[in-house]
This record gives structure tokens, C-alpha cells and sequence, in this order.
């Protein structure tokens, strides 16, 4: 980040900036994360294995410069940012260990068999190291932030300063007095005169007794600075994620993303950092004391890229101190784990159980229509009121019809759904007593995240319970009310199955971002809804596989030897039906003898124009035209609305060339009356659906008889097209034999057959 930002904000900024309310206690801590970004005065502690390399040899510098360059970032804004730094010790003792061992050299040279230089690191004394730490690490700091053109203050403590009235007054007055200057005060116990182990007694407001905080490090100091200057977070840097319940290394450990005081006793800790003096534990009782006295705060990993940025923009990084139980409610991380349970409770019905649950959702999505639709009525309203683009109003509108056409399609699901799960695909004899089976399972916890199609919820949800996969379900917050009256359908319908938690609603608070991170949970991610979202979650999603299409630039071609009135009824269709689907065409292509030889081109514009639609023209096109629509942008391009391209082309292949090009392997289509040409242009097109006469509107699930779609997918890997149930399925192997080893198939005492058998026995 450039100096020309840092300095055109510090303009903005309000010179006179000072450590208001330092004599006023405040009244609560945040309740939720995404409450954070508004914290203004902030502490940040930086723990020494943070500071130093893993190596245990030097500073991490880069590491360093970011948090420096985080700090700066919010320093600027107008936030009043004070650091609290180990390493001071830990940097001094590698400078004098090295020093040490040069010294070393020469007593070696005259006695080999001296071992001194192993125990070099033992013999630095601690206080000496802080007092040659100290100096290096802020000379370090003075010029990380001199790049940001801000300027820092070391303030050292030591016991008597906490003890003796004047001192601590006078402390809080410099601390008052930097800020008030635009210094970023950075602060340290003064390990080389006084050993950091003291104890202050606070007030505690819920009790009025008298509790002190053992100051034996620098978590404990950072906790005791951010209570008294009454700052709005506290954000304690470590070398691990957060607090888990026992040590992160044993088995079972779960890392706490939110930590409340009747959490404590749930907690194993382990032991301490190598390099700092402050193990889990002392974090855990300076964030409560802190919280405690009004300060909410957050233990995260110092190593994590842009932590600080991360915590204070909402994200889910380390663990959340706070008093609220709002935030206790069931975390996603369990909703995903139900979800996964759930899944083996479903793989375990037989299908006619699973499929009375398809059929009890679909009897519900009609019974319950009023209740669905009085939910969708608010949610039509507040996205009218905030603007909502037409054809996301359109896409959000639940109607009876619709609600009739989902209840069609989740019968045809259910009626389908006996040969999902345990389907033999495979089954050979290795030899003899040993056969092999290859049989269809589910894929694991699918995460589906769509925006604006409260329809999606049903469909996907009743996918999920034929083929036995848990789900997790993120909707847009614009259907929030159609989507909460649908979940409870879909609950309902799952109770008699004793799975009701395999398949959950995520909370609206739960940044998908979070989600996206969560691989030991999640298989698959289905993303649904515009190509901004589509490809947001490609990018985001670094290790969970993503199925879906991020655009959907469909063509329609018209040949030379279309049917013309065929072509017409195409074309309104597959651009008019329903501008706003992803399969609505985007591109128009005709043959250049069409443009020549007949008035085609000039039906097909007032077409379109009668049905409202705007036509651009591609460069070829245009400069055929003295007259015509303006020149599209782009030809790579999704409209998503009554908009659409027109170009030329001047034969079968160059429109081939044309799809490749341009298109997005979603659905093309030929018009020609000539079957050769229709299956050179089928074979040869590389999408995911290639149709002959007929409307790219067909590209859907229900209308290909897989009652519903959980999307559709341009991936060449697994499920390609319209996703159904089968999509949502993978493979096992099962191996049945009597005592076999691989060893007799080598000493040649059992012979390979590799004998085909039918599947259906």
C-alpha cells in the first residue's frame, strides 16, 4: 500500500483524535462478530513465537511487516491502534547466543573437546537478552512504520508502575497524550530491570470484590491495558488458531470459534510455547478477565495472512470472547457434522423410506402453500422497497403454479430414487471365493449456496434425501422468510426418519467465506446464482472441488438450410421464456446466406423487438449494416435479461468456432432441416448440452425427467449438464473373498479370473 494513501487519509482524519472516555467504564462488549468492524480502539498483542522465526533464528520479517502494515492500514482510518510486543527477549538471546559462539571460536580451536558451543543458548542471561532485545526490536518497528509516515513511542512498565498511584496515572496520561499525537504507542514489560511477574487488583463490576490478574507475561499485560484504557477489542496473536478443547495435537481436539464464560471447564490445555512465556491457559484467563471488565476479544494465529484485517471485516479467524449466547447457538461447524450423521442415517433407509420422505415434502410444498407463500410476500416486498433488480424479483417470486410444478418434479425424484443409493455398477470375479462390486454411495455433505430462488431450497433438499447426502443450505438473505417457511417443510418431512438434522439452513451470519474454508466438513460445493457469486466461490473455495457453471452464454444457430418458422418459435423461446435463466440463449448466430437471400434477419429483429428485447449487433454484422443495432461490447457476455447478441457467420464451422470462442460450454443449438449438419454441429460443439431444433430452455432438470437439479455443470469431471440425483453419487469398492492374500496370486497358488459377472444378481 502505497505512502500517498496512508497520507491523503491522514488528512481526513480528525486531528485532535484523543483517548476519549479513558475515565469511562463501558457498558458491553460486542455480541457477534460482524458487530467488530465498528471497534475503534484496539489492542493488539503480539506473542514471540509471532515475532520470531520457526527456525528459532531471526525475526520473521514478513511476517512482521504485514501486522505492521494491518496496524498502519487501521491507524490511518482513524482508529486508536496500541501494540503490546513480545520477542524482546526471544530476539535478544539468538543476537547474543550468535555472539556467544563467535567468542567461542578461539576456545575451541584451542581445545576441541570443549562443548560449550551446545549449551550457548542456555548461558545468555534473560535480562541481559531483553535489555539488547528491546533496542533491536523497536529500531525494527521505528522503520516498518516510518514506510507509512507514522511514527511510534516505546513505553516500557515495570511493577511500580501498576502499584503506585502517580505512576499508573502518569502512564495512562502518556498513553492519552501519543494518541492525541498520532503516535502508535508500543508497549513492553521491561524484562531487563524487573522480572514480569506481579500482581494488580481490579474491581470487578458483577461482583464488587477485589480479583487481580497475575502479570507474568505479556497476554496478562495486554489484557490489564486494554481494560484500563477501556478499549473496544483486544486481539491476542499466537502461534495457533484459537483455543481448542484440549491440545490441538490430540485427537478430538475442536478448535472454539466462540468462548463463553461456562466454556472454561470444557478445556485441556497443553503446554506452553517454545519460545514465549505464555501457554494457552494464561491466554484463556486474560481474554476472560479482560471481557470480563468490558473489552471483547479474540485469540487467533499471528501466522494467519491478514488475521487483524480478517477479524475486524467479520471473518470467522480464532476464537470470539464474548458474553452474548447468541452467538452459542448450534456452530456451523456442528451443523455440518449433523449434517454428516444425518447422511449415514439416510444411506441407511431403504429407498421406499427415502422416497416417502421425497414424497411427504412434495405433499407439504401444497398443503402448506398459503403458509410459503404469505413468507414469500414479505420477502417480495422488503426486496421491491430495497430495489432488488427485476430479474432477481422474478426469480424470488414463489406463485401456486410454481409450487404445483416443484411438488411434480419431487414425485418424479421420489418415484426415481429406488435405484440411487447401493446400485451395482460393476461386479467382477477376481478369482475363485474372491468377487468385487462397484456400488453407488452418497458423496458425502454437499454445500449449496444460491441466491434469490427460494424454489432452489425444495428441489436440492429433496436431491439430497434420495441420494442419502447431508446438506447444507445458503441462501441469499433477500428470500430469507420463503427460505426459513420452506426448511421447516423439509424438516418435517425428514422427522419420520430420524434424520432430520441431515439437512440444515445456514444462518445468514455465517459468512460464506467461512463455509468455504471448511474441508473437513464439506465435500462439494454447488454454487447457484449469477456468475459474479459462481465465480466468488470458484476462486474462494481453495480445498473443497466446486461443481457449477459461472456463466451462461447460450447460442442458438440458424444454417442455411433451417426451417424458418422453426427458427422464429426457437429463437422467442429460448430468449423469452425466461430471460433470467441461465440457459436463456444470449447469442444469436445466422448463416450469412440467410442475411443475403431472404428477409430472416429482418423478421427475426421485429420479433424480438415485439417481445421487448434489445439487439446488439457483432462486428461482422455491423459492418454489414448501414443501419442497424449498436455493436455489442462484448460477444462473452451473459444478459440474464430481455437483451441478446445477433452475428453473422458463413458457414457450419465458423459458428463452431464461434461457440468456443465465445461461448460458456453451457447449452448450444443448431436450426437446420440437414441431419448431417446437425450431428457434425452436436459432435463437434463442447458443451455440456447440444440440441437439434429445439430451445436452449431444455436445458433443466425436471424437463430431462431427473424431477429437480442441484445445478448445472460445465465441469468435464464427474457430473456435466443438468445435475440430478445420479450426480450426486459416487463409488465404493467392496471385495468379498474367503482367506485370500495378494502373496498367492504372486507365488502362483491362486490364479486371476477377472470374470465379468451381471450386476443385477
Amino acid at each position: 500500500m502505497s505512502n500517498a494513501y496512508f497520507e491523503r487519509a491522514r488528512k481526513a482524519k480528525n486531528v485532535n483524535r484523543t483517548l476519549h472516555g479513558l475515565h469511562e467504564r463501558k457498558q458491553a462488549t460486542f455480541s457477534e462478530r460482524n458487530q467488530l468492524k465498528y471497534a475503534r480502539r484496539l489492542v493488539v498483542k503480539l506473542g514471540s513465537a509471532v515475532i520470531t522465526r520457526e527456525d528459532e533464528h531471526g525475526l520473521a520479517l514478513g511476517r512482521l511487516a504485514s501486522i505492521v502494515e494491518q496496524v498502519a492500514e487501521y491507524h490511518v482510518e482513524g482508529r486508536e491502534c496500541i501494540m503490546v510486543t513480545s520477542g524482546a527477549v526471544a530476539f535478544g538471546k539468538q543476537r547474543l547466543t550468535q555472539e556467544l559462539i563467535m567468542s567461542l571460536s578461539m576456545r575451541e580451536t584451542l581445545s576441541p573437546t570443549d562443548h560449550t558451543r551446545q549449551d550457548a543458548g542456555t548461558l545468555v542471561e534473560p535480562r541481559a537478552a531483553a535489555a539488547v532485545g528491546q533496542s533491536g526490536l523497536m529500531s525494527l518497528y521505528d522503520a516498518m512504520f516510518a514506510q507509512y509516515g507514522i511514527k511510534i513511542a516505546q513505553v516500557l512498565v515495570t511493577e511500580p508502575d501498576f502499584y503506585n498511584e502517580e505512576t499508573r496515572k502518569n502512564l495512562f496520561s502518556t498513553l492519552s497524550e501519543l494518541i492525541h499525537l498520532n503516535i502508535v504507542p508500543i508497549i513492553n514489560t521491561n524484562d531487563a530491570v524487573v522480572p514480569p511477574m506481579f500482581i494488580v487488583d481490579q474491581e470487578v463490576s458483577a461482583t464488587g470484590k477485589k480479583r487481580g490478574i497475575r502479570i507474568k507475561d505479556n497476554d496478562s499485560l495486554a489484557a490489564l491495558l486494554a481494560a484500563e484504557i477501556h478499549a473496544d477489542l483486544l486481539i491476542l496473536m499466537s502461534d495457533v488458531d484459537g483455543i481448542y478443547n484440549k491440545p490441538p495435537w490430540e485427537d478430538g481436539a475442536r478448535l472454539m470459534h466462540t468462548y463463553t464464560a461456562g466454556d472454561k471447564n470444557l478445556i485441556k490445555f497443553g503446554e506452553k510455547s517454545k519460545v514465549g512465556t505464555g501457554g494457552m491457559n494464561s491466554k484463556v484467563m486474560a481474554a476472560t478477565w479482560a471481557l470480563d471488565r468490558g473489552v471483547s476479544v479474540v485469540i487467533c494465529n499471528g501466522m494467519q495472512d491478514k488475521a487483524i484485517k480478517s477479524i475486524l471485516t467479520g471473518r470467522k479467524v480464532g476464537t470470539f470472547f464474548t458474553e452474548s449466547t447468541a452467538e452459542k447457538a448450534t456452530p456451523v461447524e456442528q451443523i455440518a457434522e449433523n449434517a454428516r450423521n444425518g447422511s449415514r442415517v439416510l444411506q441407511n433407509l431403504t429407498a421406499a423410506e427415502r422416497a416417502q420422505a421425497v414424497n411427504t415434502l412434495a405433499d407439504l410444498l401444497i398443503s402448506r402453500q398459503s403458509q410459503i407463500l404469505e413468507a414469500n410476500a414479505k420477502d417480495l416486498e422488503e426486496a421491491k422497497k430495497s430495489g432488488l433488480a427485476k430479474p432477481l424479483l422474478s426469480r424470488l417470486s414463489l406463485t401456486p403454479s410454481k409450487l404445483e410444478s416443484l411438488a411434480k418434479g419431487l414425485k418424479q425424484i421420489a418415484d426415481d430414487s429406488h435405484r440411487n443409493v447401493g446400485r451395482v455398477v460393476k461386479r467382477t470375479k477376481l478369482a475363485d471365493g474372491l468377487e468385487l462390486k462397484q456400488v453407488t454411495v452418497p458423496i458425502g455433505v454437499l454445500l449449496v449456496i444460491f441466491e434469490s430462488r427460494p424454489d432452489s431450497l425444495p428441489q436440492v433438499a429433496a436431491l439430497a434425501m434420495a441420494s442419502g447426502n447431508g446438506l447444507l443450505l445458503k441462501g441469499g438473505k433477500e428470500a430469507a422468510h420463503s427460505n426459513r417457511a420452506l426448511m421447516e417443510l423439509v424438516k418435517e418431512s425428514l422427522a419420520a426418519t430420524g434424520a432430520s438434522n441431515a439437512i440444515s439452513l445456514v444462518s445468514t451470519r455465517e459468512e460464506i467465506s467461512d463455509l468455504l474454508s471448511m474441508d473437513e466438513h464439506i465435500d462439494l460445493i454447488i454454487p447457484r446464482g449469477s456468475s459474479e457469486l459462481v465465480r466468488s466461490i470458484q476462486e474462494k473455495a481453495q480445498h473443497i472441488p466446486v461443481m457449477g457453471h459461472a456463466e451462461g452464454i447460450c447460442h442458438v444457430y440458424v444454417d442455411r438450410e433451417a426451417d424458418l418458422d422453426k427458427a422464429l418459435k426457437i429463437i422467442r423461446d429460448s430468449k423469452c421464456d425466461y430471460p433470467a435463466a441461465c440457459n436463456a440463449m444470449e447469442t444469436l448466430l445466422i448463416h450469412e446466406d440467410l442475411l443475403q437471400n431472404s428477409s430472416f434477419f429482418t423478421d427475426v429483429c421485429n420479433m424480438l423487438k415485439r417481445e421487448g428485447v434489445k439487439i446488439n449487433s457483432g462486428p461482422k454484422l455491423n459492418q454489414m449494416l448501414t443501419f442497424g443495432p449498436p455493436q455489442a461490447k462484448s460477444l462473452k457476455f451473459e444478459y440474464g435479461a430481455l437483451e441478446c447478441s445477433i452475428e453473422v457467420v458463413k458457414n457450419l464451422e465458423e459458428a463452431i468456432d464461434h461457440v468456443h470462442t465465445y461461448g460458456s460450454g453451457h447449452t448450444d443449438v443448431i436450426v437446420t432441416e440437414n441431419p448431417t449438419s446437425a450431428t457434425y454441429f452436436q459432435s463437434n460443439v463442447d458443451s455440456a448440452c447440444v440440441f437439434h431444433n429445439a430451445s436452449s430452455r431444455f436445458a433443466d432438470g425436471f424437463r430431462f425427467g431427473l424431477g429437480a437439479e442441484v445445478g448445472i455443470s460445465t465441469a468435464r469431471i464427474h457430473a456435466r449438464g443438468p445435475v440430478g440425483v445420479e450426480g450426486l453419487l459416487t463409488t465404493k469398492w467392496i471385495l468379498s473373498g474367503v482367506d485370500h492374500t495378494a502373496s498367492e496370486f504372486t507365488d502362483g497358488s491362486r490364479a486371476w479370473l477377472h470374470q465379468s459377472l451381471p450386476t443385477d444378481q
